[in-house]
């Protein structure tokens, strides 16, 4: 059973989103919170395999919750997934770099809206092509703040020169299916690279690798797949 927290400051949207989930069989809501701070409290509580979490609460917003959860130890298992209603919020950038798996728009089908979670919850990220492209939105509206984060993400001079490419690939988002066809090499081939790469760069998942490529130069706006 995949057990998630709901964070939201509408009860109806919380409402809603909990009819949706627990219409699948394999889905549980385990707790619901109307701010950021509740969110953590119920995160450390229930230890859910995902919160879905709004980025604009009062008190404590959604994105200072999603770092105090992907900066705890003990709720390494964790994985946040931010709700958002517009794909192009500037959060969503700052959101994906603080540790997020991924993010949804609120007016996601019902059955998107399971199957993402149950993506997330077998330890992949949300990066459909949309998603790619608010990153690199994201990245040319912030350019000097992300380019001066890149200083302290994981130096791209530790992957060897596979992984880099690798790491464009994914950055452009490319899938590990893709990425082992265009590197001629075997899916499992490919996912060890990816997995090597997050681990020399630091990266929790694959969203944050996305994030890494583009701070680091490995991939330029205007160069992602489609």
């Amino acid at each position: 059973m995949i057990r998630v927290v709901l964070a939201d400051d509408q009860s109806l949207v919380r409402a809603g989103f909990r009819v949706l989930l627990e219409s699948a069989a394999d889905i549980e809501v385990v707790g619901e919170a109307e701010n950021g701070g509740i969110a953590v409290a119920m995160a450390r509580r229930h230890l859910p395999d995902i919160v879905l979490m709004d980025l604009r609460m009062p008190e404590i917003d959604g994105l200072t919750a999603t770092r105090r959860i992907t900066s705890d130890p003990a709720l390494a298992a964790v994985r946040v997934v931010v709700l958002t209603t517009y794909a192009e919020d500037e959060n969503v950038f700052r959101a994906l770099h603080a540790g997020a798996s991924g993010f949804l728009v609120k007016d996601i089908e019902p059955e998107d809206l399971q199957q993402a979670v149950r993506v997330v919850a077998g330890g992949e990220s949300l990066l459909a092509p949309a998603v790619t492209r608010a990153v690199i939105e994201a990245f040319v509206r912030h350019g000097p703040e992300a380019r001066a984060a890149a200083a302290g993400a994981g130096p791209v001079t530790l992957l060897t020169a596979r992984e880099r490419e690798v790491v464009r690939l994914v950055g452009r988002g490319l899938s590990n299916d893709e990425i082992a066809g265009a590197l001629v090499v075997s899916p499992l081939t490919a996912k060890t690279h990816v997995s090597r790469a997050m681990s020399k760069l630091g990266a929790r998942d694959r969203a944050q690798l996305v994030v890494l490529a583009y701070e680091s130069g490995l991939v330029t706006p205007g160069t992602a797949h489609s």
